[in-house]
């Protein structure tokens, strides 16, 4: 009986990036990789903002029961946390797509080393290699 293997995918369906042997870091074809990945993920967000404005213009209904208002005033203001960060992501994702543009984008900003493609796809917008990142949290911790 022959099993059927899973797929993997990243955001919006995308495939994990296959490198052939010797192929050069960040080439064209890995950059469009990126870029379809950061466009889908940014798509997702912006979903989620229209889908966060609807959700708050049908539930805005006068509620008598005081506790009822005060959990979906609550609920409003979590959603509205969440969109504020996921806003705050959106200009993270243009500015890495505005990088992916140039030849800096998928090295480390502190040490100048590839980041790798696996890091970049797990969080496309990373700046930092994984020994860098570290030792940045180490020092947050310490202060």
């Amino acid at each position: 009986m022959a099993t059927a293997k899973k797929q993997s995918s990243l955001i919006g369906g995308i495939k994990p990036y296959k490198p052939k042997k010797g192929e050069e870091y960040m080439n064209e074809k890995q950059k469009k990789h990126f870029e379809e990945i950061l466009l889908a993920w940014k798509h997702q967000l912006m979903e989620e903002v229209d889908r966060t404005v609807h959700h708050m213009q049908d539930d805005t209904a006068n509620l008598p029961d005081p506790s009822d208002r005060a959990t979906l005033e609550e609920e409003f203001s979590l959603e509205l946390r969440t969109r504020d960060r996921e806003r705050k992501l959106i200009k993270k994702i243009d500015k890495t797509l505005h990088e992916l543009d140039g030849d800096e984008y998928g090295y480390c900003e502190s040490c100048g080393i590839e980041i790798g493609i696996r890091r970049l796809e797990a969080r496309p917008t990373a700046t930092l290699c994984i020994d860098c990142k570290e030792l940045e949290e180490i020092k947050e911790k310490s202060s």
